[in-house]
């Protein structure tokens, strides 16, 4: 939101500059968080899950999402660094790379939102789901029996 309103704002208002900075501090927090959250969702993973189960391709895409958003982010901040001090305010294309990654940070949330509260990754006894036996087919949120859609 920093980079959307430092747009809005304009070269005209000094506080768009702030925006610009802001988001940029934001960014480099949320990079840190970022490679800390993936260690240890490496680590969930390799001793959690089994391979062949839907549980293991649903952390597998979760994953996928999140180190590209990760890759993304390290390389918005490399942008930012490069025009820290010259830009007024938040480029265009940093603000589309920037609204780029708020997308997949929600569409890997829903993934890892997915793995915690329908499947108890790591949370609690899954019981006997059949998203933790191996199989070809998913079972779709809601649907807690192995009949077809």
């Amino acid at each position: 939101m920093f980079d959307v309103i430092s747009v809005i704002g304009g070269r005209g208002h000094a506080w768009a500059r702030e925006m610009w900075h802001a988001g940029t501090y934001v960014f480099i927090g949320g990079a840190i968080v970022s490679v800390l959250a993936a260690l240890t969702g490496f680590f969930d993973w390799l001793r959690s899950s089994e391979a062949g189960t839907q549980a293991r391709r649903t952390a597998n895409t979760h994953a996928t999402i999140m180190s590209t958003v990760t890759v993304l982010a390290i390389v918005d901040i490399a942008l930012r660094l490069n025009g820290y001090h010259t830009h007024a305010t938040t480029p265009v294309g940093i603000m589309v790379l920037s609204l780029v990654i708020a997308g997949l940070v929600s569409l890997g949330a829903t993934y890892g939102g997915t793995l915690v509260f329908d499947y108890g990754f790591n949370v609690e006894t899954a019981g006997d789901s059949p998203v933790w036996h191996t199989s070809e087919q998913d079972v779709f949120p809601g649907r807690h029996d192995d009949a077809t859609p």
